[in-house]
């Protein structure tokens, strides 16, 4: 029997990693389907840091999604519920994602910062609209003012590594596996926290299709949790040589935390769309029917 196709679009790959265990151990060949996962555009590392987030898409670089190639896009919790309100393809919330996710603020090694207070006025490296700028600024906020968060738009976690390295910005915000690369180096870690993400589906996906998928993602999430070494090749490709090598047992395995997809609740969708608009990060005029639609996620 032919095995049913369809396209998913990945990011970083540590917020994928069950899609790629579901392929690899064959759990979506299991369930009748062939799943495709295509890599989001590369970003480009911006010659000077941006600071106004108005003037970068939420979608930052050519998605897969957007552009109806993709039915599925797993990315932070806030990303994707201004990604569904931006989205012109009708794209909504249906579930919380498998992987949830860290980022922590560095400094260089010989940085004269030790806590988050010291990062007062100092430009912070971030990705606008995607995991690195909120948790940037709800991990700094418990510590300054808010005008005294000066997060900026770098780039992907190796632009802002590379730009953190270089000297352009003072602090940058990366997740796993650079992380990782940044505390082989001897980099200062100042601050982390963690935070749950999302999938956002073609309105087109039917809910039979995205059961099945969930089922092989929670087979995968399992396999993880059991010993994620074997699967963290994919993590480490994504850090080119010249700039450190990495092992698996380089990884803290804490940080690679992964659970089974669930709902995504209205109490936990207005917490978050109220801190957005607040930050000015999203128009107030929304509400969570339009943003999430959780019927495919409930027919598991």
């Amino acid at each position: 029997m032919a095995l049913k196709k369809l396209v998913s679009e990945t990011s970083s790959p540590v917020f994928s990693l069950p899609y790629f265990v579901a392929r690899d151990e064959g759990y979506f060949a299991e369930e009748g389907l062939e799943v495709d996962l295509v890599r989001k555009g590369q970003r480009e590392a911006v010659i000077k840091p941006v600071e106004d987030h108005h003037l970068i898409s939420a979608f930052t670089t050519k998605s897969s999604f957007e552009e109806g190639e993709a039915s599925l896009y797993r990315a932070c919790e806030w990303g994707q519920i201004r990604r569904s309100y931006d989205s012109s393809r009708g794209g909504q919330v249906v579930s919380k994602r498998a992987a949830v996710g860290s980022q922590a603020i560095f400094v260089r090694p010989d940085d004269p910062a030790n806590h988050p207070q010291d990062l007062a006025n100092r430009p912070v490296a971030v990705n606008f609209h995607h995991g690195s700028h909120y948790i940037g600024i709800q991990t700094l906020e418990g510590f300054l003012r808010k005008e005294e968060i000066n997060v900026v738009h770098v780039g992907g976690p190796r632009e802002r590594f590379e730009a953190l390295r270089d000297g352009k910005v003072e602090a940058a915000a990366v997740m796993e596996p650079w992380i990782t690369v940044a505390e082989k180096l001897g980099y200062k870690l100042i601050a982390e926290a963690f935070y749950v993400g999302a999938e956002i589906a073609d309105p087109n996906l039917d809910p039979d299709t995205f059961t099945a998928i969930q089922r092989a993602v929670i087979k995968a999430v399992h396999k993880i949790n059991q010993d994620p070494r074997p699967y963290l090749h994919y993590l480490i490709a994504d850090v080119p040589e010249d700039i450190v090598h990495l092992d698996p047992a380089d990884f803290r395995r804490d940080r690679l935390r992964y659970a089974e997809p669930a709902p995504y609740p209205a109490e936990e969708f207005q917490r978050t769309y109220d801190w957005m608009v607040a930050w000015d990060l999203i128009p107030e005029d929304a509400d969570f029917t339009q943003i999430v639609d959780n019927r495919l996620q409930l027919a598991i």
